[in-house]
């Protein structure tokens, strides 16, 4: 008996404010859950380009009004968010992807998926020639004592939103201004920095879908195609 892999629609939503980006992928997770009991849930992978932001996740309690104006005085914004993980930074030249997974059609696991999504982020830096890339006891991807990936998901009912933040090509002087993740003493890197050549987000984006539809093994199409397909 052939098992068919799940299909996830690639949805590339340029570069825009956070609060779009989190309004788009809230309306693409409900828009699934209201497709009734017995209908396929349709996937989602979001590839997007933020404003410059800082973001932190739902154990985040430290981080005072103060904080906030001092942070926005910047030029960027600051969200509070349902995520999992402490504060980071987005910002051009970072590739954000939101994976909206239904996990029963992959595996109903959150470790799990939190694992193959440090596996697909790991794959993408060895197709793009950083071989060393790897997880530590602390959140994240990791070059050596430098973070090259945030990772902070939300699952609810077994569908995924919020995702990973690769730095491509993204100006680092923005994390000097916080402790990433909160974790002491370790710094920030990207593509760019570790590979001594410019690495953009659509040279990063096509390793990355590469290596997601590989590590989930799923079928991974492009919105435009997925809806051809689904009318045809």
């Amino acid at each position: 008996m052939c098992v068919r892999r799940p299909l996830v629609t690639v949805v590339r939503a340029g570069r825009h404010s956070y609060a779009s980006g989190l309004k788009l992928q809230q309306l693409l997770a409900k828009s699934t859950q209201n497709l009734g009991e017995f209908a396929e849930f349709r996937n989602y992978i979001v590839l997007q380009e933020h404003d410059p932001v800082y973001t932190i996740g739902i154990r985040s309690k430290s981080y005072t009004k103060d904080d906030e104006d001092r942070l926005r005085k910047l030029g960027a914004e600051f969200h509070r968010t349902d995520r999992g993980g402490l504060i980071t930074f987005h910002g051009p030249g970072q590739l954000v992807a939101y994976p909206i997974l239904h996990l029963r059609q992959f595996k109903p696991s959150i470790r799990w998926y939190v694992a193959a999504l440090e596996r697909t982020v790991i794959e993408t830096c060895r197709q793009l020639g950083i071989p060393d890339a790897t997880t530590t006891q602390d959140t994240g991807i990791w070059v050596g004592d430098h973070k090259i990936c945030a990772i902070g998901v939300h699952g609810s009912r077994y569908v995924t939103t919020h995702g990973i933040g690769l730095n491509c090509c993204t100006d680092l002087k923005w994390f000097e201004h916080i402790i990433p993740c909160g974790i002491e003493g370790k710094g920030v890197t990207s593509l760019t920095k570790e590979l001594g050549r410019h690495i953009g987000i659509p040279e990063a984006s096509t390793a990355f879908l590469s290596s997601f539809a590989s590590i989930f093994d799923c079928r991974v199409a492009e919105q435009a195609d997925a809806v051809a397909r689904d009318t045809n």
